[in-house]
């Protein structure tokens, strides 16, 4: 859209769309869309473009130049929970507010989580691919079950314990470590980190990405873990060391690994987990359903116009 043909405030999407929903919300606002693989310098031109009061991100990374750019902005908003991709430090230096869209695709993502568990503990993708071959290995496969199992769950906010509860559900014994989280269900057993490593048949990751966690899964802390673990991430791919994780499945030590998120993305041509049978990929989809779409991008909508509406009450 051509912001200039109105007089309308204008509002940057890092996106091709967002939910029909959330365009009725922004209707006095002029949306202009970065595209569906919007660059950093990108969201900055359209910021100096445009002189934005909000910028809804959805994909993409907004830093300081982008701020710069657009003197009126207000608010950052993200479509979804994890702000990791917005330079925080640099919007509170300027005032700008960063907002996100918490728990709203919890639901989806817990799911997600449990997906990539049962294909690594069911071994589904490899099997699926053997019987297209002609195989039958009904004598000879043996699945793992997870009754009875320990998972132990990294970050235990709205989808933690989303995903406690659905393990809790299939007789798993639940553990779980975030020093943030407040009133936990009699079924999730709070513990220090370290002992989510020594005691989990099962590692699942479910905490944001912040410079204290970057790469809290490395050859240390997966050496640490027993024999033939299972790991999933449907969080962010800066807290697992690749090579590590991917030495430690070549090994057996790490029997399977459901990975959602990476650490770059989209990934990399050639990449070598795409040659590993062990590891299940996915591409970062653990939120992108259609009921996730419409409850993130309504979330994102309502949480700029509470912070202008805020601001201008104050003005």
């Amino acid at each position: 859209m051509n912001a200039a043909a109105t007089d309308k405030p204008v509002i940057v999407v890092t996106a091709a769309d967002l939910a029909p929903q959330a365009l009725a919300l922004l209707q006095d606002f002029e949306l202009v869309f970065a595209g569906k693989t919007p660059t950093e310098e990108g969201v900055a031109t359209l910021c100096r473009e445009h002189n934005p009061v909000a910028i809804i991100v959805r994909y993409g990374k907004v830093g300081a130049a982008a701020m710069d750019a657009a003197p009126a902005l207000r608010v950052i908003s993200k479509h979804g929970s994890g702000t990791d991709t917005i330079d925080k430090a640099a919007a509170a230096q300027r005032g700008i507010q960063v907002v996100a869209a918490v728990g709203v695709n919890a639901a989806a993502v817990a799911e997600q989580a449990l997906a990539l568990l049962l294909a690594c503990a069911k071994s589904i993708v490899g099997l699926d691919t053997r019987m297209r071959a002609g195989h039958w290995d009904k004598s000879t496969h043996k699945s793992l079950e997870l009754g009875g199992k320990t998972i132990g769950l990294i970050g235990l906010g709205a989808i933690g314990q989303r995903m406690a509860a659905m393990v809790h559900g299939m007789n798993m014994r639940v553990i779980g470590f975030d020093p943030y989280a407040k009133n936990l269900p009699d079924y999730i057993e709070s513990v220090p980190l370290d002992a989510i490593w020594r005691e989990s048949d099962v590692v699942s990751l479910h905490c944001p990405l912040t410079e204290d966690n970057h790469g809290m899964v490395n050859a240390s802390t997966l050496a640490q873990c027993r024999p033939g673990v299972i790991l999933v991430n449907t969080a962010r791919g800066g807290l697992v060391d690749e090579e590590a994780l991917l030495q430690a499945v070549r090994s057996g030590h790490v029997q399977a690994a459901g990975l959602d998120s990476f650490a770059v993305e989209p990934m990399t041509a050639d990449h070598p987990f795409q040659q590993e049978p062990r590891i299940v990929l996915s591409p970062h989809i653990g939120g992108v359903t259609s009921a996730a779409y419409v409850n993130m991008g309504v979330a994102a909508a309502r949480n700029v116009l509470e912070v202008l509406a805020r601001d201008k009450a104050q003005a």
